[in-house]
């Protein structure tokens, strides 16, 4: 397995379990409740990460199939991290309010079926990132609408954080309701 991919991989991993950790943390009574009128329980922030991650997979799926379209990506020469390439602290910076768009944001699933949704998207995502191991994937590329245009490898890593910043929201949460 090439290096990039096994870094994506386990940082896909860690950041999952981050998030496992944090929702099993908030009492099972209290995890669809909302901490305020505008904000999301812990149940609608699972459910916008499901979301959002059926989307990555998406688009990475057509972005590689089009890469694709006229004969296999050639074999990636570039072994360095991907992670540092990501302005982890911008993502993780939860003083940095961002508004999540209408086509992402929770629709009221149950807390039970907007995790089963995203482990199948983790599954996915992962197919695809094995699926491109050991190619050259940087011509991938698609816009962020806060963070600008990441390449196929970045992509990933970006699900990685964005499941770390909407830890730390559910922890957040989990303090707010047991107070």
């Amino acid at each position: 397995m090439h290096p990039r991919t096994e870094e994506l991989l386990q940082h896909l991993d860690s950041r999952r379990d981050e998030l496992r950790r944090a929702v099993e943390a908030v009492p099972e009574a209290l995890r669809s409740r909302r901490p305020g009128e505008s904000r999301w329980s812990v149940a609608e922030i699972i459910e916008h990460l499901a979301i959002v991650e059926r989307q990555i997979v998406a688009l990475l799926r057509r972005g590689l199939r089009n890469a694709e379209a006229s004969g296999p990506l050639p074999p990636a020469r570039d072994t360095a991290p991907v992670l540092p390439t990501i302005d982890e602290k911008a993502l993780l910076d939860r003083e940095r309010r961002l508004q999540a768009g209408p086509a992402v944001r929770p629709t009221g699933a149950s807390l039970d079926a907007s995790w089963a949704s995203l482990e199948h998207s983790r599954e996915e995502l992962r197919a695809t990132l094995l699926a491109a191991d050991g190619r050259a994937t940087e011509s991938i590329r698609a816009p962020h609408p806060f963070f600008g245009e990441l390449t196929f490898a970045q992509w990933h890593a970006f699900v990685g954080y964005h499941e770390a910043r909407h830890a730390a929201q559910v922890r957040a949460t989990a303090a707010d309701l047991t107070r």
